[in-house]
C-alpha cells in the first residue's frame, strides 16, 4: 500500500446536493425547445454521465441528435446564470474540505463529468475554487468517467502516480473510473445512485456520509507509515 497524496472528489451528489438546480436547468431547456417539463424524480435518474447525456435522456433523443445541441445550449446558459439557487453542501462536505486543506502533504482535487463552465460557476459561487489543487471537468479530456482518462489526466497534472489517488464519489462511474486508473475508491451514500448500485460497483470503502472520510484516510496513511518504518 502506498501513501495517498491526493483526495479527488466527485462534485454532484458527493460534495454538493445540486438536484434542484440541475432539474431547473433541464426543465428550462425542455420548455425553451417546446417540450414539456419533467418531474424532478425522473430527471435525477438521468444524472451522472455529463450534461449532453442528461439533456438527451430528458428529451428522449440519441446523444448524437443535432437537437441535443440546442437543448444543451439552453441548459448550460441557464445553469451558468443560476449555479446556486437551490444547491447545498452534502452532509460533512464543507467540514472535510476545510480539514483536509490543513494537511500539508495532501492535495484536494475535483474530478467531475459536469461541464467545465458550470463546474467553474458552481465552485466560484460557493467560494471554494481556490481550495482545490486541480479540477478536471467534463470536456477537459476526450472521455468521461467511468473511463480512467479523467483521473489519469489529473494524476499527470499533479505529477504523481495514479495509485496515490483516492477517488471519492457517489456513483458507479466514480468507482469504475478509480478501478481502471489504478486508484483507490471510496463511495458515499446519499447522492444520485442507489445503495444497490453502489454496492454492485464494489468500492474499496463505503461511507454513509463524508463525516466518516477523515478516519478512513487517517488509517490508510498511518498504516502506510508503519509499513515504511518496518522496511
Amino acid at each position: 500500500m502506498v501513501t495517498p497524496t491526493a483526495v479527488v472528489f466527485d462534485l454532484d451528489g458527493t460534495l454538493i446536493d445540486s438536484r434542484g438546480d440541475i432539474v431547473a436547468a433541464v426543465n428550462h431547456a425542455l420548455e425553451a425547445t417546446g417540450r414539456s417539463p419533467l418531474p424532478a424524480q425522473v430527471i435525477v435518474r438521468y444524472v451522472g454521465d455529463g450534461a449532453r447525456a442528461l439533456c438527451a435522456r430528458a428529451a428522449k433523443l440519441p446523444e448524437s441528435s443535432e437537437d441535443v445541441e440546442e437543448l444543451l445550449r439552453h441548459f448550460l446558459t441557464y445553469y451558468e446564470q443560476h449555479p446556486l439557487d437551490f444547491t447545498r453542501w452534502m452532509p460533512g462536505a464543507q467540514d472535510i474540505i476545510e480539514r483536509l486543506a490543513d494537511v500539508g502533504d495532501l492535495s484536494i482535487c475535483v474530478c467531475t463529468n459536469k461541464p467545465r463552465s458550470t463546474t467553474d460557476a458552481v465552485l466560484a459561487a460557493l467560494g471554494v475554487g481556490a481550495r482545490f489543487h486541480a479540477v478536471v471537468a467534463g470536456g477537459d479530456v476526450a472521455d468521461k468517467k467511468p473511463s480512467p482518462a479523467p483521473l489519469l489526466y489529473l494524476a499527470q497534472l499533479l505529477g504523481i502516480q495514479p495509485r496515490r489517488l483516492v477517488m471519492v464519489g457517489d456513483g458507479p462511474q466514480d468507482i469504475e473510473c478509480a478501478r481502471r486508473a489504478g486508484a483507490r475508491s471510496i463511495a458515499v451514500l446519499g447522492g444520485f445512485a442507489s445503495e444497490e448500485e453502489i454496492l454492485n460497483a464494489r468500492p474499496d470503502v463505503l461511507l454513509r456520509t463524508l463525516d466518516e472520510l477523515w478516519d478512513v484516510l487517517r488509517r490508510w496513511r498511518q498504516a502506510t507509515a508503519r509499513l515504511s518504518a518496518v522496511r
